[in-house]
């Protein structure tokens, strides 16, 4: 498992791990039962504080995304998949406000917003 840090990020670092082991569960990079590196193991890895990283973890629990085995470590829980649907809905919806506003600075219509979406269906 992989998380990268960015130092010149405004997030902040416990969100930053949070965000990207978070994301791993939803695309299936983490299946569901798999073990997380311990959290003094990843905050050593990461050259981070214990803290932060018990935070990140905290939050994943408290979103349903692992659970916690007393004295066998965090995994990734069973997802559901009307979670993952909402999720992945938020995104787009996020996208779609981006791609609106830039549309309006470029004089781009919704008919020409669709011609470009379906040309970039067509490349798949």
């Amino acid at each position: 498992m992989e998380v990268l840090i960015r130092n010149s990020s405004s997030q902040p670092i416990y969100e930053q791990i949070y965000t990207q082991i978070r994301d791993m569960i939803l695309n299936g990079t983490l299946a569901e039962g798999e073990m997380l590196p311990s959290i003094r193991g990843l905050a050593k890895d990461l050259r981070i504080s214990v803290i932060t990283t018990k935070r990140a973890y905290d939050e994943l629990e408290k979103g349903g995304f692992v659970h916690t085995v007393g004295g066998k470590g965090c995994f990734v829980a069973g997802t559901n998949r009307e979670l993952i649907r909402e999720e992945n809905l938020k995104k787009i919806e996020e996208h779609m406000q981006c791609i609106r506003s830039l549309a309006k600075c470029c004089g781009i219509t919704k008919q020409e917003l669709m011609e470009i979406y379906q040309l970039t269906e067509a490349e798949e």
